[in-house]
Parts: C-alpha cells; structure tokens; sequence
C-alpha cells in the first residue's frame, strides 16, 4: 500500500471516531441513550470513546508500520521532546482544574447510589488556565501531538487529531453560545481559543 492511501485509511478512520464522538454527544442521541444507562451514561460513553481511539490507533500503527522515521538534529529532537512535555504538564495542570469524577463518569455512579441529584450542567469556567485560554486541555493536545512527531504515524495522527480538535472546537463553542448566552460571547472577545496572545485575563 502505498503512503497516500495509508494516511487516507487511517484519516477515515479517524474521521468515523470525530463522526461517532460527535453524534453520540447530540441531544438527540443522548436523551436515549441517558434513558437506557442512567447514571452509567458518562462512564459507558468515556469508555466506549477510549476503546473506539485505541482502535483507530492500532489501526494507524499497522497501515503506517514499517516507514521509516524522520531525521532530525540533536537539538530539534530535544526542542520536540521539550514540546510534548509541556503538552504534559499543560494537560495534568489544566484536568487538575475539573471535576474529574464527574468528567470520568464515576461521580455520577457514585451520587445515584447516595441519592444525590447532580446538575445537568455546570457554571462557565473563566477561573485558572481558563484565563488565558479558552480550551486549555485542546492547547495540551496540540504541544502533545506535534511535539511527539517523529515518523509518518505521529505526522498523520498531529494533523488528523489536530483537525478534529479544530472542528470540535468549533461545534463546541455554538453549544456553549447557546447555553450560556452573552457571558460566553463576551468572554470568547476577552480571552482566545487555543494560543494565550492576549496575555491573562480578569475573571469574569
């Protein structure tokens, strides 16, 4: 097979994960399937994503396989290893920041059984990294994927997970207009999406 129809397997294939992720997060579909799992919604759907992303990985790996890797001085690999830590560290501080029982699914378990009724959603985050950024975790996924770009396999899965990070952005913020109204929009002139050129921002 040749290079071009491996990385346009592997985009398709990355694409039915963006085309899943997207559906199964639409009101329309998750009215249903809250009604079937119940508190188990969250968990079952994040489990379900990391096994989809595996998949689409190891598929990936197996149609990018045996290409050789790129060349790269001493200190441009040093500068790309020194990306893809900050990506790291970017990430843990800005999940540090969220209620990660709740983002994993197991505070809803936990909250049913003592009978505590969460709310559907939560208030808007203007607090921590939020004041430089909008979507802090989306900035971690970028350092994480191109800082990790050593071969065919990480290139394509930079541009590929970098363009979904993108478009979900995108169909993200409408939810979020919507939801939380002028606040938002008013918060999207003061602080930007992904790059901190702005310097931080007063909280709202």
């Amino acid at each position: 097979m040749s290079v071009i129809w491996a990385h346009l397997w592997y985009g398709l294939a990355c694409a039915s994960f963006g085309l899943f992720h997207s559906l199964l997060a639409r009101s329309s579909t998750k009215s249903p399937l809250h009604r079937t799992f119940g508190p188990f919604y969250r968990l079952a759907y994040n489990v379900f994503a990391i096994l989809h992303l595996a998949a689409v990985l190891v598929a990936g790996h197996y149609l990018l396989a045996g290409m050789p890797g790129f060349a790269f001085t001493d200190w441009a690999a040093s500068a790309l290893m020194a990306v893809n830590l900050c990506g790291w560290v970017l990430m843990l501080v800005g999940l540090a920041g969220y209620d990660l029982g709740r983002l994993g699914g197991t505070g809803q378990i936990r909250n049913h059984f003592k009978g505590i009724v969460e709310p559907e959603d939560e208030p808007l985050r203007t607090d921590g990294l939020h004041r430089f950024v909008r979507h802090p975790v989306y900035s971690a996924g970028f350092l994480i994927l191109w800082g990790r770009v050593v071969d065919e396999f990480s290139l394509a899965t930079a541009l590929w997970g970098s363009a979904y990070l993108v478009i979900g952005t995108f169909f993200e913020e409408r939810w979020l207009l919507n939801h939380y109204g002028q606040s938002y929009a008013e918060y999207c002139k003061r602080v930007p999406a992904f790059i901190p050129w702005k310097g931080r921002q007063p909280k709202c």
